[in-house]
């Protein structure tokens, strides 16, 4: 791959690095389940990223594991979220709604700057079209977080809130299936030690 997609995907690793701080460090501090979800997401693609750009130039076959093992953690963490998101139905506590719109807002400029830099790099092999599929994900999350916000204001029910965590878990675990499916198309079809 080229050196701008190289920085392309620097910029987007800082972007959701410093995300996962902000929004986990908001969602322990609001209450916020769809927040620390989003959270949670935030740093999965950081580590997804990087190891994206570590397998950049590699055979076909390295870059479909690097997908597979990209693919799981996805769907680990929407595992996460429903077992998280299930405990805080028994335990119910309303989240605080200003906090959540607030940082629901700046994490959809994040993934909106994000998207906008990957936007030319969104077809490709199973590692790359997982970078896309990340980031198209976390903006549409965003957006379901901050109307969750308002739910929560509305109704003053954590109700929402648990709802758009759980809405994030499938979706998290929909993309999951989509990388790995692709990437094991990718490693039936590369022999071993091919380059491509």
């Amino acid at each position: 791959m080229s050196e701008a997609y190289r920085r392309a995907l620097g910029i987007v690793i800082v972007i959701n690095a410093a995300m996962f701080c902000i929004e986990m460090t908001a969602g322990v501090l609001a209450g916020s389940q769809a927040l620390k979800a989003d959270a949670l997401d935030f740093l999965a693609d950081t580590l997804t990223y990087a190891m994206s750009l570590a397998v950049i130039g590699r055979p076909l076959r390295v870059r479909a594991t690097a997908a597979l093992i990209k693919g799981a953690s996805l769907a680990a963490v929407g595992v996460w979220v429903l077992g998280s998101t299930a405990y805080r139905v028994l335990a119910l506590g309303v989240p605080e709604a200003p906090v959540m719109g607030a940082i629901g807002v700046l994490a959809l400029f994040a993934n909106l700057t994000s998207v906008l830099v990957l936007l030319r790099y969104r077809d490709g092999d199973a590692n790359v079209r997982s970078v896309w599929l990340c980031s198209r994900n976390d903006a549409i999350g965003n957006v379901a977080v901050i109307a969750a916000a308002g739910a929560v204001a509305l109704t003053g029910s954590a109700w929402p809130d648990l709802l758009v965590a759980a809405v994030l878990a499938g979706l998290f675990s929909w993309s999951a299936l989509h990388i790995v499916r692709q990437a094991l198309d990718e490693r039936r079809a590369a022999s071993p030690g091919t380059a491509e």
